[in-house]
């Protein structure tokens, strides 16, 4: 029975007393967040986005395909839609909403979910835009899909590199566990090495509670599989296996970039040919997109609104625009036109 404020609850006698309380000190905890500023960013650009008249929008494929899940592009989103462009922007699977049964890790089998997403949401043709591993997703739908995409946009998308390349010493990993381990980052120390090799101008603090934030709210699903996306992606790749696409191509590229140098836009433009143009972004890195977004963003406006120079178009500008990130997003698109 327990004890009341007034009457103490007496010891029966012949009992043994209470022993003392303990005087063991206990270690004191390290401060930990409390609250996720990750979360909480993420919700304000959810907010920000409705009000600015998207709305969530998911497609659910025939099985095996999975879920794909439209999302958002954030520092882009009023500038793209002051230009009159629609942007879908998907999940890809195993980032964000995006799911599959299929052990299929290739980039051709993200491009056929993508496709049938599309398909799906009725949008016959429209250009693509990808960052990083987006654009290598981006670079695969032109190849297989040319009646589709009528233009293409690629930040700092390495699809050209070779897996010799990683021996070779062109990049800051020397093999494919290595370059695992830096891009799908477990730790807090992983996540440090990858920001400062993304960007040119890191933040000077970062701390660990922070970046185990994200890793909690962005980073933990999903883990094993996107692994294996990355070996799929970079095992056995050879230039010469790398289809050319005949779509006119913009290829936007941060000099300093540190993840994919510029030996491979350089390629990449080379590999192209007359079809594409470079444009390098002065004291940026892989991050160029985030880092100068304003530049980033004004070439990639200016160059899609150019007449597609396609004679089955009539000179017409695409209005939709599908997006590709590698990270996750949230759920978030504009009702299209067609």
């Amino acid at each position: 029975m327990a004890a009341t404020d007034s009457a103490p609850e007496s010891v029966p006698s012949g009992a043994a007393p209470p022993p003392p309380p303990s005087s063991v000190q206990h270690p004191r905890r390290r401060w930990q967040c409390v609250l996720s500023f990750t979360a909480a960013r993420d919700r304000f650009l959810r907010r920000r986005f409705l009000s600015a008249g998207l709305r969530p929008f998911s497609v659910r494929l025939p099985s095996p395909a999975g879920t794909t899940t439209v999302v958002h592009w954030g520092p882009y989103l009023a500038k793209l839609l002051a230009a009159g462009f629609d942007p879908v922007v998907p999940d890809l699977l195993f980032f964000g909403g995006s799911s599959s049964t299929v052990e299929d890790w290739t980039d051709t089998f993200q491009a056929k979910t993508i496709k049938a997403a599309m398909d799906a949401m009725g949008v016959r043709r429209f250009a693509v835009v990808g960052v990083s591993y987006g654009g290598f997703v981006g670079y695969r739908m032109a190849a297989m899909y040319p009646e589709a995409v009528e233009r293409v946009v690629m930040v700092s998308s390495g699809v050209c590199i070779e897996e010799d390349d990683l021996a070779a010493g062109l990049f800051p990993v020397t093999d494919i566990k290595e370059a695992a381990e830096l891009l799908v980052p477990r730790r807090a120390e992983d996540v440090r090495r990858l920001v400062k090799l993304t960007f040119v101008r890191p933040p000077p603090i970062m701390p660990s509670c922070f970046l185990k934030d994200y890793i909690d709210v962005m980073g933990s699903d999903h883990i094993q599989e996107k692994t294996k996306l990355l070996h799929a992606l970079i095992s056995d790749r050879k230039l010469s296996d790398l289809p050319k696409i005949t779509q006119p191509t913009l290829i936007i590229w941060g000099e300093k970039d540190q993840v994919f140098p510029m030996e491979l836009a350089h390629r990449l433009e080379r590999h192209l040919g007359e079809n594409s143009r470079l444009v390098v972004v002065k004291n940026a890195g892989h991050a160029a997109n985030l880092e100068k977004s304003k530049e980033v963003c004004r070439n990639i406006v200016e160059y899609l609104q150019q007449p597609v120079p396609d004679a089955s178009t009539a000179g017409k500008v695409p209005t939709m625009l599908v997006l590709f990130l590698s990270r996750n997003q949230h759920v978030l698109t504009r009702p299209y036109r067609n």
